[in-house]
C-alpha cells in the first residue's frame, strides 16, 4: 500500500485507512518503532487489570466487597464427601 506524506505544521503524517484501523485496533495511542530501513506502527493495549486496585478500594470504601456466601472454611463441622 502506498501512502502520500502530508504536511502537519512543522512535521509530516500519513492517513492511515479506517479498514486498517479496525483490522489492527487501531484507537487512541499507538506505539512507533523505527528501524533500519522502517517504521513499525502497532497499538498499545491497555494493561490486563490496569485500575483494577483503585476499583478495589473505591469498593471497600463503599462497603460493596462482603462475601455473598459464607466462607465454608469457618464452618467446623463439615466432611468432604
Amino acid at each position: 500500500m502506498i501512502a502520500q506524506l502530508v504536511s502537519i505544521g512543522n512535521s509530516k503524517g500519513i492517513r492511515i485507512p479506517a479498514s486498517l484501523l479496525q483490522q489492527y485496533q487501531m484507537h487512541g495511542t499507538v506505539e512507533m518503532l523505527p528501524g533500519k530501513d522502517e517504521i513499525i506502527i502497532r497499538p498499545v493495549f491497555s494493561a490486563p487489570r490496569e485500575g483494577w486496585d483503585k476499583s478495589f478500594a473505591a469498593m471497600h470504601e463503599r462497603g460493596e466487597d462482603l462475601l455473598l456466601i459464607d466462607d465454608l472454611f469457618e464452618i467446623e463441622d463439615w466432611e468432604w464427601s
